[in-house]
């Protein structure tokens, strides 16, 4: 099946060469350079897939749109500090047509899109005020957690905020998205998931948030208790308290937040 492709890229290091890619895969690919011209692009939700690649923080501009365009696929837009270096990618499949849904057709997709991206696009980060912001949004698809998180985690740790050798932040990252896509909605690939990395030199903040009923997190048994020894849920929860320093649900239970920070910004605390 052909896909559509619309990519967002400011800088053409991202666009130019995977529309060349796509193209040879059959498929259809647009490529716009600014946000602005997205949103005043007119059914943008025709598009399978929408990629979003800025390296200039004049391209997120910060007004509020018209309530008419459907503009979900674009990376939100916040306030930020002049001396910040503001950097914005994200990967869009809600629009993906799901009929006779092939898993591994979107996990292909989506490991040449970032197989590409850290291969050609990415480098080790030196700037001190940057801040990157990694949004991902798909259909249930259990796949897609290799390579999601794969390129999460090698973020993290170029910018800095983690060493790679000692951490375990892919096994907290891995329960999180295991917990939302099979415990939240079910592996019903009609249901999406939502990502979202907001890495600095300081910290990295992460949501995950699925489309489920949700749960209590309060009734979940400790693990750690001698009656829930052979009790398997609980476990997932308790290594992801042990692993981040911040961890944080709504009310619902359907949204997860958990920031890892720095040793600097541990011992400074």
């Amino acid at each position: 099946m052909q896909r559509k492709f619309l990519i967002i890229d400011d800088h053409d290091n991202l666009s130019s060469g995977l529309k060349k890619v796509f193209h040879q895969l059959g498929h259809f690919v647009e490529t716009i350079e600014t946000r602005r011209e997205a949103i005043e692009l007119k059914e943008i939700d025709k598009f399978d897939v929408v990629i979003t690649d800025l390296d200039n923080v004049d391209a997120i501009p910060e007004v509020v749109q018209s309530d008419e365009q459907n503009n979900d696929c674009l990376p939100e837009v916040e306030t930020h500090k002049p001396s910040e270096h503001i950097r914005a990618f994200k990967i869009c499949a809600t629009n993906f047509n799901r009929e006779n849904f092939d898993e591994n057709e979107l996990k292909n997709l989506f490991e040449t899109i970032l197989n590409y991206k850290a291969q050609f696009v990415d480098k080790i980060e030196r700037m001190k005020n940057l801040r990157e912001k990694i949004e991902f949004e798909f259909p249930s698809a259990i796949s897609l957690m290799h390579s999601v998180l794969d390129y999460l985690t090698r973020r993290v740790e170029k910018i800095g905020v983690v060493d790679g050798d000692n951490s375990h932040l892919f096994i907290a990252l891995d329960e999180a998205f295991v917990n939302a896509v099979k415990h939240g909605n079910k592996f019903n690939c009609e249901k999406n998931v939502r990502i979202a990395a907001e890495i600095s030199k300081r910290e990295a903040r992460f949501t995950f948030e699925d489309e489920g009923e949700g749960f209590d997190v309060a009734a979940i048994p400790d693990p750690r208790d001698p009656e829930n020894l052979f009790k398997t849920s609980g476990r997932g929860v308790l290594l992801i308290h042990n692993i981040m320093d911040e961890v944080h649900y709504n009310k619902r239970g359907n949204r997860l937040e958990m920031v890892k920070k720095t040793e600097t910004q541990k011992a400074d605390r």
